[in-house]
């Protein structure tokens, strides 16, 4: 597709003559002339103001139809939350037995089970100090 060819497409569509794509742009006519001419290619600043003044969407520029055109399947990085464990699959579904577990779990027992979380914790810090 040659954007002079869509653009005056677009400029004839309205019934708008160079003119008053001047008057609506800040651009020269001759300017105008030369891009729908294919003598000139225009900046993507220049291509803004060309659909400001003929008022349509600036993907219409670019592509013929109603309605813009669909996304393209672009690979999506997964965010912090799915990336923490637990988030999903298997390690999701052991998270949920142990917090259902943990939930029936007295206060003395909750207390025995954090202070051994924390010694084994802290024994893999050290373990991992004195291994460097």
């Amino acid at each position: 597709m040659i954007i002079g060819d869509r653009l005056r497409a677009l400029r004839e569509e309205k019934n708008l003559s160079q003119g008053e794509i001047e008057k609506r742009s800040g651009l020269l006519r001759c300017y105008i002339s030369r891009v729908e001419n294919g003598h000139t290619v225009p900046a993507f600043e220049t291509i803004e103001k060309f659909a400001r003044a003929l008022e349509v969407p600036l993907y219409q520029l670019f592509y013929d139809g109603d309605e813009p055109p669909p996304m393209p399947r672009v690979f999506k990085r997964k965010s912090a939350g799915e990336l923490a464990w637990g988030s999903t699959g298997k390690e999701a579904r052991v998270l949920e037995k142990f917090r259902q577990l943990l939930s029936r779990t007295n206060e003395s027992d909750m207390k025995l089970l954090l202070f051994m979380a924390q010694k084994m914790a802290r024994g893999k810090t050290h373990a991992a100090a004195a291994g460097n």
